[in-house]
């Protein structure tokens, strides 16, 4: 029967009708023909005639031309032999759209060989425009009514149908490529692909006209019975025929199925008679579609599900292309009934919803109905119409931000019942700060009766998801672009990245603010399908994200799970698997694992075994992933069997035994509030016909326990992230049949939400600066005896899941002091813990004396505190995400260019943007080919040495060709923004960028594209690679360096005026930093590895670390950077050089593990790196930025400023300096020539450059020492001397006296002892004196030795 019987039209596809109706102007701007006009004038209607698709076409314009005022003629678009599809709007004013008139259509002719609807839709369009203004009813329904009627969906098909044929068996029912159009849209119960364009242009045209409107009522009438059918058209069984599908809204479908019917004369009967089927009873005339016989793919089930618009199917007459003689007789059949159900648009209840302090009208608010499982949403004035049948409803207007209000509501028969909400605001906002709205006009009808809404609580009856179905990837699709687009206050829709058959990784984050992380507020995932075969887990997921979204606003428990915690929801992370898979598989393999035929649940890396496997795709992009946010739990879906299962997944003997992690208890407590809500679960015995011995006590296990796992994804979340993760076993059976999924959901749902819950516990709080209050970005947090711990978030909030107990929690950061707590853990919420530490180290601000020496200026510019500003909003998490969405149309990058493209690409550039560009020779390669140099800034002429400096370079190896295109086509980007885009306008504004984009263009001539592997190109003309290049200036005359090195060291790096130098090559995909030498100490490595971090942080994979080359040598680098020693460490590298002889710390970036990849991979290529070298834009503008001066303000250029006792930078002209540093505290000394040394101690920040002020003090000391110390110690010294000469003046006339009175004898001699006293005198002054100068100046050289060091 189903094969011979006609069928409906519904459809199912995302989004909802929306109110605005595109009018082809190009279709009505001409005038009709004189001849056609003419002859329809001379060619009133006589039922009797089909009319062609030239008649059809013809008789529409000659209505449309002849009733301006009522109506207006479009199309929805093409069928496949480019025929129009016509649509003929009719309402009262047709070129405005009153809020509280509905939209009703009908579309007929959809099988070409149904054909009385393509005629009797004709005449209703002649009745209605005929009787506007002379009958009543007809006034009154077009001026409450916006109506569209569609004769012919398939004008194709109508062309090759046959008069007379009443079974359909001369063709026609398809269109042009034989697709049965109510067989191809969407729908909710099978698991089909999406419409073919191609094939079904008519679907494709009809779904997009069902999703720009908001449609209210719907007929599509077909032929081949006699009867109304309302939805559902299918089930998930596919039971060919008798199988109630009831709707949500079953009951009004079969009020409105009867309004059609009992208007007909034959299908009121119940008895349509028709030939082969005369014993075909429907009771009052109507079916429900499935009951009658299964359609997939159906249009009404569509406009149902998707549209939001009630669509009934009408079966106009047994014989499907009647003679035309039965055309009027057919007409007398419908009319009443086409009127009628019409007019039942008008039912149920209406009004608005509007703002209860401004008055204005709400869009988008969800209308529920108590008992009802299906809601709509209200217009953009707040109007909304609902269709009932007479009866009494409970209907709650609800939306984010807004309190819910119910009403009780009678709905009779007739017109709808009016019915205004008045939501009050969550938050108290004033009128006054609101943008005055004109309120919506009051309904065209007049109503019986008007309810007011009271104040009462809404019912919490919980929503339960009512879509149990098998989604395949494009069905999926469809439906969480659906729900992102009905809850977009909650719910943001993002992808992590590509399937290795490039299906997006969708993810569905769902929050009261959904796009950022909120500080204080927990991330949590669940993560589904990554065997392709194990399929619960994906539909229990999509299950749940209808299930948060239909009952958020209503449900309390649902309502505060969104508010506090930012859920994140992957429904699959395999979805290529997914469509190999086979639904009834119990225990297979088959879909397994991915494209490439490899488990992702053992391609992670793993702490006990070296993983062989390449990393995927799927891999890479769930790392990258769980690294971007600060996940706090998570769950991994599978199927197979039905248990928990908890870390460790091995153990480093490969055996089957219990392998415990340090957080074994706090993993045994978080799998049992899983387990112990699914009782088949809990049991501990669930699969015993397929695992008669398996047993799990209470449904958990740890997972080597039960069977060893190397390269699974919960060992690598614990142990390279903050996030704690199980697996989750959901049934026995891995793909089960769709009929099941609803016991699935019944068995797993308050599991699910159980778990959630569980990133609530433990403990939780910020870590903060106690001098400015600030959060600590990535402090440690360690709890006593338990080896596991866990790292705060930018802000400095953390969340450390515990079991109840007495815990000894530690918080710890680089520069501080650490804080040590006790803190009792209760069954409850997370206990609230706050670390605030104090900075170690020196006093900051004061020297021995107290004078201050480094502070922050006392008030920056309203411009330099907006900038401040901009960087941190750009550091913040998905600032630059947020900055790309926000530029200009990206540049198409699809070629290489030689050195002559190249330099006129310079020069276009420059020539384009004179103004914030200047295009500079550096010199000239050893061919003479010239290496050039372009700047852009704000003012490219005029030195501004406030301002940090920053170098992109790349094509040192000509064979690396990437890193040249790369920064041509980031200086196109960067100057096409320019004043278009503020964010890249102010970088610009605020920095100085030197792009050089090709530094051995001889080599580049010669290499080949394509060639991944090849040396050809590597080196310049003379043989020489420049990375080997940059020598010493002591290590011999500069003459032996190449022409090319010279260039770069004497014109870019030597001037010593760059703050950050980033060079792109190629080879792998990681980045370097200094020290390519590996006898060379690196004295500043946090640093260096800091700002090779950024870089490889803002790259999709770099900071996976695993490039995934085809050597293998660089796999496990440890997010991405290593330094260049520890990797191809060599001599004469150009960063070494920077860094020693340039003070410019540099960093290099290995851009693809192929030398020369295809043109076709750079766009790709640039699409990976744009965020990253904008990360670098805007790392140089953190670190420490500051102006040394003298005590009375005047700059001191050329002071040296020594970081750490290592790195050293000079002040520029003006006295600026700009050191970056790694995040953390740094000691600085300041020394300048006749100024006394200054010592400080400097925090810097991640988000923001820390700003100090140095001042200098005269240097008023004598041999090193103060002035004072040494005037005393001089005047001591003199003291000394005069005692001394006393001394021995007292010595001398003793000896002389006693000489005198007893050693008469020796008088004569008297003269010549004398002298001999004289010369001894002498002689110890000259000794003592010697000495205490010799002191003196070991002093001084002591002190000058001090200060030079």
């Amino acid at each position: 029967m189903a094969a011979a019987r006609t069928d409906r039209g519904r459809m199912a596809g995302p989004g909802r009708c929306y109110s605005v109706f595109l009018v082809l102007s190009a279709l009505l701007s001409g005038v009709l023909p004189a001849h056609i006009k003419k002859a329809m004038e001379e060619s009133p209607e006589t039922y009797s005639h089909y009319y062609s698709h030239q008649e059809l076409s013809e008789r529409l314009h000659s209505l449309a031309q002849t009733y301006p005022e009522l109506c207006r003629l479009s199309s929805l678009g093409m069928s496949v032999e480019e025929r129009e599809l016509w649509v003929m709007r009719v309402t009262a004013d047709p070129d405005t759209a009153p809020p509280d008139r509905p939209q009703f259509k009908y579309v007929g002719n959809m099988h070409g060989d149904e054909t009385v609807s393509r005629q009797v839709l004709v005449y209703l369009l002649q009745l209605l425009l005929e009787g506007y203004g002379r009958d009543p009813r007809i006034t009154g329904l077009l001026n409450a009514t916006d109506i569209y009627i569609v004769p012919s969906l398939n004008p194709d098909g109508f062309q090759r149908a046959q008069e007379g044929d009443c079974q359909g068996q001369k063709g026609g029912r398809e269109n042009a490529r034989h697709q049965d159009l109510n067989r191809n849209f969407p729908d909710q119960f099978s698991g089909q692909q999406p419409p073919d364009g191609q094939q079904v242009p008519e679907v494709m045209a009809m779904m997009r006209w069902i999703r720009e409107n908001r449609f209210v009522l719907s007929g599509n009438l077909h032929g081949g019975s006699v009867v109304a059918s309302y939805p559902y058209d299918d089930s998930s069984d596919h039971m060919e025929s008798g199988f109630y599908s009831r709707s949500s809204d079953d009951k009004v479908f079969q009020y409105l199925a009867k309004a059609y019917a009992s208007n007909h004369p034959i299908m009121k009967t119940g008895h349509p008679n028709c030939k082969g089927e005369e014993e075909e009873f429907f009771p009052d005339g109507i079916t429900n579609g499935a009951h009658w016989y299964d359609v997939q793919g159906g249009m009404q089930d569509y406009n149902y599900i998707w549209g939001n618009c009630l669509e009934v199917t009408f079966e106009l007459s047994c014989c499907k292309y009647p003679p035309a003689s039965e055309l009027a007789q057919e007409w007398d059949y419908n009319r009443e009934s086409l009127l009628k159900f019409m007019e039942m648009v008008h039912i149920g209840a209406k009004g608005y919803v509007r703002d209860s302090v401004t008055q204005k009208g709400i869009e988008n608010v969800t209308i529920s109905v108590s008992g009802i499982n299906h809601n709509i949403t209200t217009g953009k004035l707040g109007n909304f119409q609902r269709l009932l049948a007479p009866g009494t409803y409970n209907i709650t207007a609800s939306v984010i931000g807004y309190l819910p209000q119910s009403s009780q509501v009678e709905v009779k028969e007739g017109p709808a019942t009016i019915l205004d909400f008045l939501l009050h605001p969550s938050v108290s906002i004033s009128a006054d700060d609101t943008l005055d709205t004109t309120s919506a006009p009051p309904p065209a009808t007049e109503p019986p009766a008007t309810v007011k809404p009271e104040n009462i609580p809404p019912a919490h009856e919980t929503i339960q998801p009512q879509d149990f179905r098998h989604h395949h990837y494009s069905d999926m699709e469809i439906f969480l672009r659906k729900y992102n687009s009905e809850y977009a206050s909650i719910t943001q829709l993002y992808s992590v990245g590509k399937s290795v058959e490039s299906r997006e990784l969708y993810v569905m984050a769902i929050s009261d603010n959904p796009h950022v992380h909120e500080p204080g507020e927990p991330e949590f995932k669940y993560i589904g399908n990554m065997h392709g075969n194990e399929v619960v887990g994906r539909e229990l997921l999509l299950n749940l994200i209808e299930y948060l979204c239909k009952n958020y606003g209503t449900d309390p428990e649902i309502t505060e799970l969104v508010n506090t915690t930012r859920i994140h929801i992957m429904p699959s992370m395999n979805p290529d698997g997914y469509e190999s898979a086979l639904e009834g598989d119990r225990d297979g393999i088959i879909g397994r694992n991915n494209s490439n035929n490899y488990d992702l649940n053992r391609n992670f890396p793993d702490q006990f075994v070296q993983i062989t496997d390449p990393p995927q795709l799927e891999t890479l992009a769930v790392m990258s992933w769980m690294k971007t946010y600060p996940f706090v739990l998570s769950a991994n879906l599978h199927g197979g069997s039905l248990v928990v299962n908890y870390p460790y997944d091995d153990d480093e003997k490969g055996l089957s035994m219990y392998s415990k992690s340090p957080d074994d208890a706090v993993f045994q407590q978080l799998a049992l509030s899983y387990s112990k809500a699914n009782s088949k679960m809990f049991t501990g015995s669930p699969c015993k016909e397929m695992y008669p011995n398996e047993n799990f006590p209470q449904g958990i296990t740890n997972g080597a326990s039960w069977y060893n796992v190397p390269g699974g994804m919960q060992d690598w979340n614990y142990l390279n992230t903050n996030c704690f993760e199980v697996t989750i076993e959901l049934g026995c059976v891995k793909y089960p049949m769709a009929s099941d999924l609803p016991a699935y959901w019944e068995g797993n749902h308050r599991s699910l939400l159980e778990f959630i819950q569980q990133v609530h516990k433990g403990i939780k709080g910020f870590v903060l600066d106690a001098t400015d209050g600030r959060g600590i970005f990535n402090a440690t947090i360690s709890v006593a005896d338990i080896n596991h711990p866990v790292t705060s978030d930018k802000a400095g909030d953390y969340w450390r899941l515990l079991v109840p107990g007495t815990y000894k929690v530690t918080a710890s950061a680089r520069g501080y002091v650490p804080v040590t707590k006790m803190v009792n853990v209760t069954e409850g919420d997370a206990i609230v813990t706050d670390f605030t530490l104090v900075r170690s180290g020196p006093d900051l601000h004061k020297e021995d004396k107290g004078k201050v020496l480094v502070i922050e200026p006392e008030k920056a510019d309203p411009n330099t505190q907006e900038f401040e500003t901009l960087i941190k909003d750009l550091s913040a998490e998905n600032g630059l995400e947020h900055l790309l969405l926000s530029t200009s149309s990206d540049i198409d990058l699809y070629r290489y260019r030689l050195y002559h493209d190249l330099s006129e690409s310079l020069r276009g550039l420059n020539l384009n943007y004179p103004n914030i560009t200047k295009l500079t020779r550096l010199g000239q390669s050893v061919e003479y080919r010239y290496i050039w140099s372009l700047e852009i800034s704000n003012k490219p002429n005029i030195s501004e040495p406030e301002e940090p400096k920053i170098r992109f370079v790349a094509g040192v190896h000509g064979n690396a060709p990437v890193g040249t295109e790369l920064l041509l086509t980031f200086a196109e980007f960067l100057c096409l923004n320019y004043k278009k885009n503020s964010a890249i306008t102010k970088l610009i504004d605020r920095t100085r960028i030197v792009i050089v984009p090709l530094v051995n263009p001889d080599g580049r001539e010669k290499a080949t594209e394509k060639d991944c592997t090849s040396k050809i190109g590597q080196t310049n003309a003379n043989g020489k690679d420049l990375d080997t290049d940059f020598i010493s200036n002591s290590s011999g005359p500069v003459g032996e360096r190449e022409k090319e090195t010279n260039v770069i060291a004497d014109s870019l790096i030597l001037k010593q005026d760059f703050t950050l130098s980033v060079v792109l090559d190629g080879g792998s995909l990681l980045v370097t930093y200094p020290y390519d030498n590996p006898v060379h100490t690196v004295e500043n490595k946090d640093t260096l590895k800091h700002l090779a971090s950024v870089y490889a942080n803002n790259h999709p994979t770099i900071h996976l670390g695993l490039p995934g080359c085809s050597n293998k040598s660089d796999e496990n680098i440890p997010g991405g950077v290593i330094s260049g020693a520890e990797w191809r460490g060599h001599q004469g590298s150009m960063k070494d050089f920077s860094v020693t002889h340039g003070h410019c710390p540099e960093i290099t970036v290995y851009t693809s593990c192929c030398l020369f990849p295809g043109h076709g991979q750079l766009k790709a290529l640039w699409t990976d790196n744009k965020k990253a070298l904008l990360a670098m834009l805007v790392e140089v503008h953190k670190g420490v930025h500051g102006i040394v001066k003298d005590e009375k303000g005047k700059p001191v250029p050329k002071a040296t400023i020594i970081f750490n006792e290592g790195v050293k930078v000079y002040t520029k002209e003006g006295g600026y300096f700009h050191v970056l540093l790694a995040p953390g505290f740094h000691n600085i000394n300041a020394i300048a020539e006749g100024f006394q040394q200054q010592h400080t101690q400097v925090h810097v920040r991640h988000d923001a450059a820390s700003l100090v002020e140095i001042i200098f003090v005269m240097d008023n000391r004598i041999f090193g020492l103060p002035r004072e110390l040494v005037v005393t110690i001089a005047g001591a010294t003199m003291t000394a001397l005069l005692l001394t000469a006393c001394i021995i003046w007292c010595v001398c006339s003793i000896k002389s006296n006693r000489h005198k009175d007893g050693f008469h004898r020796l008088r004569q001699n008297n003269d010549d002892y004398e002298d001999e006293i004289r010369l001894m005198s002498a002689g110890s002054k000259k000794s003592l004196l010697s000495n205490e100068f010799q002191d003196e100046t070991d002093t001084e050289e002591e002190t000058l030795y001090t200060s030079k060091h």
